[in-house]
């Protein structure tokens, strides 16, 4: 069995990887690259894959960087099956439409408005494009060993983060583990992952594998953050991840709201995605750990924005407001127009709500860029900036290891992938020094023969070392 890694390799987004044993070829997932030019550009080019002769795509989750690619390989040729849970499909489907509807509009906005080099910008793919892919998802049960090619068998593992979300075991020759993106074991909307199975090979995300969450309370920033702004007679705007983090979100400022700790300021979530997310939550509640009925309560004290005059009325309101919208790392949709209108005035603030990957606009901004690029034009930042690190869906380093550490057997071999350069080679440093397992941070089209690992003899219960 070889493993090749097509993405999350040196970057944080684009996950991509194929495994092939002697009959068969199985990409566990297929997301877009974001952030960096270097890597966005890579959207454009093909898959460097034979797409026909791929049998089965499995995927751990529903975020874009994990199932945005999916239209671009079914243009590529590849009609086979798209396992998931149910959960994903649902929302794999929701994200697939509302992508494509993006890319879309932003190609009629570039040539309407005349800012891309090319005459006639094209998306990067349709909505036609998208549902084709959608028509291939085949829902699987959490534990479930399924077939999902000649010889080689899936098994999804809850990974918290997001419903739906799994960790994917595919045992052929081979047996290798995927953690896709992994949740956190005290996060207030979705249940903690469950414990891996045994593995040859582990891919690993180290998304966090540099840091540790703050350990204080993030309702309190965050009201912090709203009682001040609205003191300054400001909005405040939150690029919202539209899936995990706008419900999070609404449930804590409800209760924020119900505590008295924050003015009962109008909220609106102004992302159709995120409002149809909502909805699906609610039909995979069991994977939530949250109350339904007080979810259904938090719901009711928030205003949808649905169309986009609606949208344009919000931004043209001059009173103190909440906005939610998408996305959450300011890479495209309805948060670039409230952006341009609200980043300027200082009496604003700008909430970041969780990780922003290297070269989008989220990044800059956390960085204190003092102007942004909104559809060719530079827009001063003058707004209050402040990150919110305590709501991250994402494990970070100290649980990504006790996730590892309570593996039955030690691997062979350990990927660390879908991580900037620095988190990832912190996190190898961290499990080569607790358990002294052998790790390795791919690069990008790098192919991994398992059958030459060797394996390894070593206990899992190592003592930890110092922990740099």
């Amino acid at each position: 069995m070889d493993l090749t890694f097509l993405g999350a390799a040196g970057t944080v987004t684009g996950s991509k990887y194929l495994v092939r044993d002697k009959r068969s070829s199985v990409m566990v997932d297929c997301g877009v690259f974001q952030g960096l030019k270097r890597w966005r550009l890579l959207n454009w080019e093909p898959i460097p894959v034979h797409a026909v002769d791929i049998d089965a795509v499995v995927l751990t989750h529903a975020h874009l960087d994990h199932v945005g690619a999916l239209p671009l390989l079914f243009r590529q040729g590849f009609r086979r099956p798209v396992y998931c849970t149910a959960a994903t499909r649902d929302l794999a489907e929701l994200v697939l439409l509302d992508s494509a509807r993006l890319h879309e509009e932003d190609a009629r906005h570039a040539q309407q408005h005349g800012y891309s080099k090319h005459a006639s910008p094209l998306p990067l793919y349709t909505q036609e494009d998208a549902e084709q892919a959608i028509a291939q998802f085949r829902p699987v049960r959490f534990s479930t060993p399924v077939e999902v090619a000649p010889g080689i068998e899936a098994v999804f593992t809850p990974a918290g983060h997001i419903p739906g979300a799994a960790s994917i075991l595919l045992s052929g020759t081979q047996r290798v583990l995927f953690s896709g993106d992994l949740g956190r074991g005290n996060d207030s909307l979705i249940r903690p992952p469950e414990t891996p199975d045994i593995a040859d090979c582990v891919v690993v995300e180290s998304t966090y594998g540099d840091r540790e969450h703050p350990t204080e309370d993030g309702n309190a920033t965050l009201a912090q953050v709203i009682v001040e702004t609205a003191a300054r007679g400001g909005s405040v705007l939150v690029p919202t991840f539209a899936i995990a983090r706008a419900q999070q979100l609404i449930l804590q400022i409800h209760r924020l709201r119900r505590a008295g700790r924050i003015p009962h300021l109008p909220v609106f979530l102004d992302s159709p995605m995120a409002e149809r997310a909502t909805e699906l939550f609610l039909r995979h509640v069991s994977e939530l750990k949250i109350d339904p009925a007080e979810f259904r309560e938090a719901l009711t004290s928030v205003q949808a924005t649905s169309t986009p005059a609606d949208s344009r009325q919000l931004g043209e309101m001059h009173y103190p407001r909440i906005i939610l919208s998408a996305s959450g790392m300011a890479t495209g949709g309805r948060v670039l127009h409230h952006l341009r209108q609200l980043a300027a005035e200082p009496r604003n603030s700008i909430l970041l709500a969780g990780f922003q990957a290297a070269g989008t606009r989220g990044a800059a901004l956390r960085d204190g860029a003092r102007e942004i690029k909104l559809h060719g034009q530079y827009v001063p930042v003058n707004a209050q900036v402040v990150q919110l690190q305590a709501y991250s869906a994402h494990a970070d380093a100290r649980e990504l290891l006790e996730w590892l550490a309570r593996l039955p057997m030690a691997p062979r071999l350990v990927c660390i992938t879908h991580g900037e350069p620095q988190a990832a080679d912190t996190l190898r440093r961290r499990i080569t020094e607790r358990f002294g397992w052998n790790c390795r941070i791919p690069e990008y089209r790098d192919r991994y023969d398992l059958g030459e690992l060797q394996p390894l003899a070593l206990p899992l219960t190592k003592t930890p070392g110092p922990q740099p």
